[in-house]
């Protein structure tokens, strides 16, 4: 009974501590259904009656480019950061290089410097080389800030396939390619969609170098949010619609590898 009634009380614990962590995006999309005089009160508006005004407005002003950039530059991103990063956790896992740690420490170190310090070398490159408010720019751009995240996550969780299930395929006459095709990759597919999730987010919220780099024709969602702050003020509703709209894509990307997720997140915690 005594145990029960402990786990009652951390369940609701749970439940709050959840619903504080949650209410921002609550109060987002409940502020996108409200007209902007109701959204700008102070005391904030409860009671209201629910548009669809807002969406409206924000497809009226042609979301639709930015949403497509952004899921162009945040894929094609990932695939690349992915297929990169798993041969060189594989290199530093499984069948370590020399040096191997000067390895991983030289792909952490290339996290430590702000994006401000680096850009305006990589503002003139890019310059130089013409491509300029271009996506692919963008797409070589986040495969490289999410690369050495991804290295040192898939390393981890290469780390945690037993070497005498290699060893097994290895005396059945596997070779390299079979090895990770069936033995490497049915393992790590949760490590891997979490490390794909978590670079296909970073890509998909950057806004600095999205901001500095593209003008009208490579522009990302992000950009798209900041037209709804200007001089005259911020239209609180219409910016919460949007920003509804832009979270969208993420939201149905965790939901979706929920459960590969939270197995990729907890590799390695219980042996």
């Amino acid at each position: 009974m005594r145990a029960r009634l402990q786990n009652s009380i951390w369940g609701v614990a749970a439940w709050i501590a959840g619903i504080i962590f949650v209410f921002p995006v609550i109060w987002m999309v409940l502020t996108s259904f409200k007209q902007e005089n109701v959204a700008a009160t102070n005391p904030p508006s409860w009671f209201f009656a629910p548009t669809l005004a807002q969406y409206t407005q924000v497809f009226d002003r042609n979301i639709t480019p930015f949403l497509l950039n952004s899921l162009m530059a945040s894929i094609f991103s990932t695939i690349l950061v992915v297929l990169l990063a798993t041969p060189a956790a594989y290199a530093l896992s499984l069948r370590p290089v020399a040096k191997w740690s000067d390895s991983l420490f030289f792909f952490i170190t290339t996290k430590m410097m702000p994006a401000v310090a680096a850009f305006l070398p990589v503002y003139l490159l890019v310059k130089h080389l013409g491509m300029l408010d271009n996506v692919w720019t963008m797409v070589i751009l986040y495969t490289s800030m999410n690369l050495p995240l991804a290295v040192w996550m898939m390393r981890s969780f290469l780390l945690e396939v037993p070497r005498e299930v290699l060893e097994a395929g290895e005396v059945d006459g596997a070779g390299l390619i079979t090895s990770i095709r069936k033995i490497i990759l049915p393992i790590v597919s949760p490590g891997l969609a979490a490390t794909a999730l978590i670079c296909f987010i970073f890509a998909w919220n950057e806004f600095f170098l999205a901001v500095n780099l593209t003008a009208t024709n490579a522009s990302t969602s992000p950009i798209f949010l900041v037209g709804f702050i200007s001089s005259e003020g911020a239209f609180l509703a219409r910016l919460c619609a949007a920003a509804t709209i832009v979270s969208l894509p993420v939201l149905i990307a965790g939901w979706v590898a929920q459960n590969k997720l939270v197995r990729g997140l907890s590799m390695g915690a219980v042996k």
